[in-house]
């Protein structure tokens, strides 16, 4: 059983950063892959960035190539989605999900555990 918070959400200005933490409980944390969503107003949720169990492999939508870095301490149990450069079509809740059964988690089906979201908020 793995329970997810996110955290860091808030307003940014286009061209801002900011830093998405996701905090899991549970022992076993390191046996799952984990990957940021998100979900804008009226659209399907969709895949940001996945890191793999040891952190040491990370996939990006082509959206957010270049821009956002995700990175993972499996001892502290968090993972971290950094935002640069941010636009307004970032504009969403993101959301940190865990799965078990996948080495790399960029589908929404592959999901075992979802967060409740942060919302970002991104002006011109």
């Amino acid at each position: 059983q793995v329970s997810l918070v996110e955290s860091g959400g808030g307003l940014v200005q286009a061209g801002g950063s900011l830093r998405l933490s996701c905090a899991a409980s549970g022992r076993t944390f390191g046996s799952y892959a984990v990957g940021w969503f998100r979900q804008a107003p009226g659209k399907e949720r969709e895949f940001v960035a996945a890191i793999n169990r040891s952190g040491g492999t990370a996939y990006y939508a082509d959206s957010v190539k270049g821009r956002f870095t995700i990175s993972r301490d499996n001892v502290k149990n968090t993972v971290v989605l950094q935002m640069n450069d941010l636009k307004r079509e970032d504009t969403a809740v993101y959301y940190c999900a865990a799965g078990l059964s996948v080495g790399v988690l960029v589908h929404t089906t592959e999901a075992d555990y979802w967060g409740q979201g942060t919302q970002v908020t991104v002006s011109s």
